[in-house]
C-alpha cells in the first residue's frame, strides 16, 4: 500500500482505538494487532503527530508504581474519523471499479 495512504489510515485507526476509552501505547498496539503489525516506534510517531495536530491530548496516571501515559481523543480527532468515513466512500467506489465490481 502506498506509504502516504497507509499513514493516513493508521492515523485514523489509532484515533478509532481511543475513541471510546482513553488508552496507552501497549494497549493500542494490542488492540490494532488484528488490523496491522504496528511497531512501538511507528505508534509513537503517529501519536506525536496526532498530538501536534491537536487530535489527541495526553495525561499521566500512576499504574503499579509507575507513571503511564494515556491518550485521549479530542473533538478534532473525532472530526478526523468522521472525515475519513466520508472519504472512504469514494475510496471504496474506486476499489470496486478496479476489481470489476458494479457500483
Amino acid at each position: 500500500m502506498e506509504s502516504q495512504l497507509r499513514r493516513g489510515i493508521l492515523d485514523v485507526c489509532v484515533l478509532a482505538a481511543i475513541k471510546n476509552e482513553d488508552s496507552y501505547g501497549y494497549k493500542i498496539i494490542k488492540d490494532l494487532k488484528p488490523l496491522s503489525t504496528l511497531s512501538e516506534s511507528t505508534l509513537y510517531t503517529i501519536l506525536k503527530r496526532l498530538e501536534e495536530g491537536e487530535m489527541i491530548t495526553t495525561y499521566t496516571r500512576e499504574y503499579e508504581g509507575r507513571q503511564r501515559k494515556y491518550y485521549h481523543i479530542s473533538s478534532l480527532g473525532r472530526e478526523r474519523i468522521e472525515q475519513f468515513k466520508e472519504d472512504s466512500k469514494e475510496l471504496i467506489n474506486v476499489y470496486k471499479f478496479i476489481v470489476g465490481e458494479s457500483l
